[in-house]
């Protein structure tokens, strides 16, 4: 690690959470012993004692559990489980449906009673056209023989697709008894996750750093996608985001400065912008008229100005953080960043952390 390079430890600077009405929700919807809980463990790496005394009730059926604990970056939503005796989803499902964004359909291939799971998300499909929703099959590990789980994956996958009135993309998550290694099928869920949701996607995400730069990252990582967050949630209109989204990447720049020992100033932000390339930033100037850009960095990630939609705004906002964690490093080494590595650096972050549309 460089001479100069130290991130504050976790104590120096405490993680913040999202506002609770800024965080995205990840809608688990299933039978009772599907999965659920189990999902939600393996994607966060938490133990089953923490996630059972992390869930809170938030309705009067369904429970919530917010990630990470001590400063909320996406909350998980569960619903009691479908098809118990004398329990009417209805109201639930309505409630749920209005505070989510994407939902994880859990079914059992050993379980082929599935109704109300697809009569469930029919309603859903119903109510909200547009609501992101994943497949996620479980219990294949119950099924031995293999044309019997071959049989019962393309029978759920085909109910699923006729509730939601499209084909839903699905991942097969086998969980290892005794909840020992990475379930099998975990990093498809989580690319899956991370097409749908990036904003929860990002945070789950099994990142392993290959590099002393990537490791420093992992460090900061979390108050990027929380000042991402903000920028894509508070940019509703163009007036309020033209002023929230740059005041936000300022802040997060600022904070990134501190935390690598290198304080965001005039003088950082002339070398940031240099090691962009002149003629790239003097381009996206003329672009986008983004007149305040020589003075002070930070609105460069925001690409289409204020009207920018929130998905953009959390998408530029997220490359702008990972493109300064990676030059602030390398300054801090007394070494000069690529233009072309930053370059890298940035589009990479920024294609990683914008939603596929393709559904």
């Amino acid at each position: 690690m460089p001479k100069r390079f130290r991130l504050r430890s976790r104590d120096a600077a405490a993680a913040e959470g999202m506002p609770e009405s800024l965080l995205p929700v990840v809608w688990l919807l299933g039978k009772t012993g599907a999965g659920k809980t189990s999902l939600v463990r393996a994607l966060t790496e938490q133990t089953d004692a923490e996630i059972g005394n992390g869930f809170q009730p938030c309705t009067r059926s369904a429970k919530s559990y917010d990630f990470p604990p001590d400063g909320p970056l996406v909350r998980f939503l569960d619903t009691r489980g479908l098809g118990e005796a004398g329990y009417d989803p209805a109201d639930d499902l309505a409630e749920c449906l209005d505070r989510s964004h994407v939902v994880l359909v859990v079914c059992r291939l050993d379980d082929p009673v599935q109704g109300d799971v697809a009569d469930a998300l029919a309603d859903v499909a119903r109510q909200d056209k547009r609501m992101r929703a994943i497949l996620v099959l479980t219990g294949e590990d119950l099924l031995p023989d293999e044309s019997a789980r071959d049989r019962a994956r393309r029978t759920i996958t085909a109910r699923m697709n006729r509730a939601a009135g499209r084909d839903l993309p699905v991942a097969t998550v086998t969980f290892v008894p005794g909840g020992g290694p990475q379930p099998e099928g975990l990093e498809d869920l989580r690319r899956l996750l991370l097409d749908a949701l990036p904003a929860a996607g990002l945070l789950l995400a099994a990142d392993h750093a290959a590099t002393a730069e990537e490791a420093a990252f992992q460090a900061v990582r979390r108050r990027v996608l929380f000042y991402a967050g903000l920028a894509g949630s508070t940019d509703v209109a163009p007036v309020f985001g033209a002023v929230s989204v740059p005041a936000t990447q300022i802040a997060m720049l600022r904070e990134l400065g501190q935390r690598y020992d290198m304080p965001w100033n005039r003088k950082t932000s002339a070398a940031f912008l240099g090691a962009f390339g002149i003629g790239m930033g003097a381009r996206f100037t003329a672009s986008y008229g983004l007149r305040q850009l020589a003075k002070l960095i930070p609105v460069y990630g925001q690409t289409i100005g204020a009207a920018a939609a929130g998905s953009v705004s959390f998408a530029t906002t997220y490359a702008l953080g990972r493109a300064a964690a990676y030059f602030l490093y390398t300054y801090a080494s007394g070494n000069a960043p690529s233009e072309a590595d930053l370059r890298k650096i940035y589009t990479r972050a920024f294609d990683r952390s914008s939603p596929d549309e393709t559904d």
